[in-house]
């Protein structure tokens, strides 16, 4: 891993569709609204482009930790960006801002930490406990 800068920022985009919706996604019952899970599915995707050009081949970066707040309800149509910026390392550890935005204000913020680690070290851990891949 080359050290992740301070400030280091990424981005995640993702059109609206019916099946984002918390009444597809989840249950129908639910508004027609932006998910609160794919929320968060853009944020991850935002921290992880943040760090991509940090990693070495063969290393990835897991998400451990997320806290998110979902603000405003989202319609399918719109276009949503989730962003991240680096707040900080610990040693593997890496500590991200991270908010979403809806092309009129922002719908939903936190804070998430993700793990850099080496790619085939899990898949062996996995192949060991559960067996191969099939």
């Amino acid at each position: 891993m080359q050290p992740i800068p301070l400030g280091a920022q990424g981005s995640y985009v993702l059109h609206v569709e019916s099946r984002h919706l918390a009444s597809t996604f989840k249950d129908s019952i639910l508004p027609p609204v932006f998910s609160t899970p794919y929320l968060i599915l853009i944020m991850e995707n935002a921290a992880l482009n943040a760090v991509k050009a940090y990693l070495e081949a063969g290393e990835s970066a897991v998400g451990t930790h997320i806290d998110v707040r979902h603000l405003v309800a989202t319609p399918v149509g719109r276009e949503v960006v989730g962003h991240a910026q680096v707040r900080g390392t610990e040693g593997r550890r890496v500590f991200f801002r991270i908010w979403a935005t809806d092309g009129t204000e922002e719908i939903g913020s936190g804070t998430h930490e993700r793990m850099v680690v080496s790619t085939s070290r899990i898949v062996e851990r996995m192949a060991a406990k559960y067996g191969p891949a099939s």
